[in-house]
C-alpha cells in the first residue's frame, strides 16, 4: 500500500476516533447551594455529561436541572440507586457534611471515582473509612479544596518550599467572619455535624498544612462555643425559621480554636468564626529561622488572601520587609479548576488533585479540636493504618 493511501486511512481513523471519543459520565449527590457551582462548570465542558442526579428531597434534583437547562437526566431518591443503576466515570458529592461518608464509600465501592466537598467528613473515624475504601477499589478520590488552584496560595507553599523562610517552627492561621453565621443544614448537628470548623476552618488550615508540606498531627487542645449561633439576638429570620427557631437549631460550633503540635516540631495555633465581636482573630503567620511571612485575612474567608503578603527578614544585618504582591489568576474560576483537574485525573491515569491522605490530617486536627473540647484538656491525635 503506498503511502499516501496509508496516509488517508491514518487521517480518517483519528478524525474517527476524535469524533466518536466517549464523554465521562457523572452523577451528582445533593442538589443544594453548593452544586449551583459544579452544574455551572459541568456546562461549559464538552468532554462531560451529567447523565443522573439523587437528592432525598422528592423533587429537587429534577428542578435544580431544569433551573439550570440541563436536560437527559436520570433522577433518583438517593445514591444507592443511582449508583446501583448507572454505569458512571465518577460520582459528584455535593450533600450535607454528615452525608459525606456513605455515599463516598459506596461510589468507591462500586468502581467509581469521586469527587468529594469538603469538609472531608465529619469525624475521623469516617474519614479513615473512607480512605480504605478508596484503597480497595483503586479508584481516585479528591476533595473539594478549590483554593488550591489560586495563585496565591500556590505562592505561599513555593515561598516555603524554596527555603527562604528556613525551617519553620510556629504557624498562627485561622479567619473568620464578624457576622456571618449561614442557615439551612449549617447550623443543625444532625446535618453538619460541625459548624465553622468544618465550613471555612478547613480551608484555612489547609492553607498552612499543605505550605509545609502535611505533616502529622501529634496532639491538640481545642476549644469551641456557641455564644451567638445559639441567641436570637445575633441570628437572622429566613423564609422558613424566625431568628427565635433558627436560634433553638443551632446545634454546632460558631467558633474553635486549637493548639496543635506537628511532627517536625511546628506549632500551629489555629481559630475560625462565623460570628464574634472583631473583624479577625488576626494574620496567618508563619515564623521561620531565616524568615518569616504575613498572611493578610479576608473578611470573609473567600479562598485566597485578603492583601499583599510581607515577608520580614534581616540582609546584612539590617532588618527589611518585602511586599510580595496579588497574584491574578490567568484562567477560569477556582471551582473551573477544581472539576477539571479531577476529571483530567481520571482521563489521564493520574492521580487526586487534593489527595485524601492529606485530608486526613485535617480532618484529625478537626475531630481533635471537638474531642479536646469535649473533655476539656489535650488529647493525642492517633490516626488508624488505612
Amino acid at each position: 500500500m503506498g503511502d499516501t493511501v496509508l496516509s488517508q486511512f491514518t487521517q480518517a481513523f483519528e478524525e474517527e476516533q476524535k469524533t466518536s471519543k466517549r464523554k465521562l459520565k457523572v452523577g451528582l449527590v445533593g442538589c443544594g447551594w453548593i452544586a449551583e457551582s459544579h452544574i455551572e462548570v459541568y456546562k461549559e465542558l464538552e468532554d462531560v455529561e451529567v447523565v443522573a442526579a439523587a437528592d432525598l428531597i422528592p423533587g429537587k434534583a429534577e428542578a435544580f436541572m431544569k433551573k439550570y437547562g440541563v436536560e437527559g437526566v436520570r433522577f433518583y431518591p438517593s445514591h444507592k440507586e443511582m449508583i446501583d443503576a448507572e454505569h458512571l466515570d465518577a460520582v459528584d458529592i455535593c450533600t450535607y457534611n454528615c452525608q459525606h461518608a456513605g455515599p463516598a464509600i459506596y461510589a468507591l465501592d462500586h468502581g467509581m471515582n469521586v469527587l468529594l466537598e469538603k469538609p472531608f467528613t465529619v469525624t475521623l473515624d469516617e474519614a479513615v473509612e473512607v480512605c480504605r475504601a478508596e484503597k480497595r477499589s483503586g479508584k481516585i478520590l479528591s476533595i473539594g479544596f478549590q483554593p488550591r488552584g489560586d495563585a496565591n496560595m500556590q505562592m505561599i507553599k513555593k515561598i516555603v518550599e524554596s527555603g527562604a523562610l528556613g525551617k519553620v517552627y510556629y504557624i498562627q492561621t485561622g479567619g473568620g467572619r464578624r457576622r456571618g453565621i449561614p442557615n439551612s443544614t449549617f447550623i443543625e448537628k444532625d446535618t453538619a455535624g460541625i459548624g465553622a470548623l468544618g465550613d471555612i476552618g478547613c480551608y484555612s488550615l489547609d492553607m498552612v498544612l499543605n505550605a509545609v508540606g502535611y505533616p502529622k498531627p501529634l496532639t491538640v487542645t481545642g476549644y469551641k462555643s456557641a455564644f451567638f449561633g445559639t441567641n436570637p439576638e445575633y441570628q437572622y429570620a429566613d423564609r422558613f425559621h424566625s431568628a427565635e427557631e433558627n436560634a433553638k437549631r443551632f446545634s454546632v460550633d460558631d467558633f474553635a480554636a486549637g493548639f496543635i503540635r506537628l511532627e517536625g516540631d511546628i506549632i500551629l495555633d489555629f481559630r475560625i468564626s462565623w460570628a464574634m465581636h472583631m473583624d479577625t482573630p488576626g494574620d496567618t503567620i508563619i515564623l521561620g529561622t531565616k524568615a518569616g511571612l504575613r498572611i493578610p485575612s479576608t473578611d470573609c474567608w473567600n479562598g485566597s488572601v485578603g492583601g499583599e503578603m510581607t515577608l520580614y527578614h534581616d540582609l546584612a544585618g539590617v532588618q527589611m520587609q518585602e511586599k510580595i504582591p496579588i497574584l491574578k489568576n490567568k484562567d477560569k474560576g477556582l471551582f473551573y479548576k477544581k472539576i477539571r483537574s479531577f476529571l483530567d485525573a481520571i482521563l489521564e491515569g493520574g492521580k487526586a488533585p487534593v489527595p485524601s491522605s492529606q485530608i486526613l490530617y485535617n480532618q484529625a486536627i478537626i475531630d481533635g479540636i471537638c474531642r479536646s473540647a469535649e473533655l476539656g484538656r489535650e488529647i493525642e491525635i492517633k490516626i488508624p493504618e488505612i
